[in-house]
């Protein structure tokens, strides 16, 4: 869930009160210094706490004033507002997928799973090192995503500019994502992008990604 419902529509009378949820900042599954030394607790902290919960509180001002808009007809005020909804709640998407996708543990993806990423890339470390060269290829901000094609039946590899959220933007299912954006990894990795991409896999969490897996299939 990439947040909890705080309100909902509820019978009152002959009539329905119509009431908004709202979005939540997810908790972490995990410590902020538990992806050390991959990630910093600095980072992982200034992440979670300051960028996603930013994330959260700009997407319910922007969901709100869009429902405010439709309300009052002011379907021209609701249009201008559909940007600030992709970016924020894209933003909210994908680092909700993103805390999943990472774990202390680590670990190595086996059965369907791993036979998938066999046929088709050839090998897990023919995997890894296409989307870390997706990943560290994006030109300025964005993500490096490994997808599931509903109708393929393939895992593909895909990059988002921005906050763009995958499913969305290119009918892929998400189920591993690498944040590119400065603010995952400068404080500890500078400019070098590619060292942080490549040590990402150290921590990835191929358990979360097998349940995304196994989800998208049955889709």
């Amino acid at each position: 869930m990439i947040g909890k419902i705080l309100n909902k529509t509820v019978p009152s009378g002959r009539c329905l009160v119509s009431t908004r949820y709202k979005h939540v900042l997810p908790d972490l599954p995990y410590d902020y210094n538990a992806l050390e030394p991959v990630i910093s607790a600095e980072i992982m902290q200034l992440h979670h706490q300051k960028h996603h919960a930013t994330y959260v509180n700009n997407l319910n001002i922007a969901e709100e004033k869009s429902l405010d808009a439709i309300a009052k007809g002011d379907i021209r005020e609701a249009v201008k507002l559909q940007p600030a909804l992709k970016f924020n709640g894209g933003g909210h998407i994908n680092h909700s997928i993103f805390w999943t996708n990472l774990s202390p543990h680590g670990g190595e993806p086996s059965g369907e799973l791993l036979n998938q990423i066999k046929a088709d890339f050839g090998s897990l470390e023919n995997l890894q090192k296409q989307l870390s060269t997706s990943s560290i290829s994006v030109q300025g901000s964005g993500w490096g995503w490994l997808g599931y094609c509903k109708d393929q039946k393939k895992l593909k590899i895909s990059t988002c500019q921005n906050q763009d959220p995958l499913e969305p933007t290119t009918g892929l299912v998400p189920l591993f994502g690498i944040d590119v954006w400065e603010h995952a990894y400068y404080l500890q990795y500078k400019n070098v992008r590619p060292d942080y991409v490549h040590a990402i896999w150290k921590i990835c969490n191929w358990k979360n990604v097998d349940e995304r897996y196994q989800s998208a299939k049955q889709q």
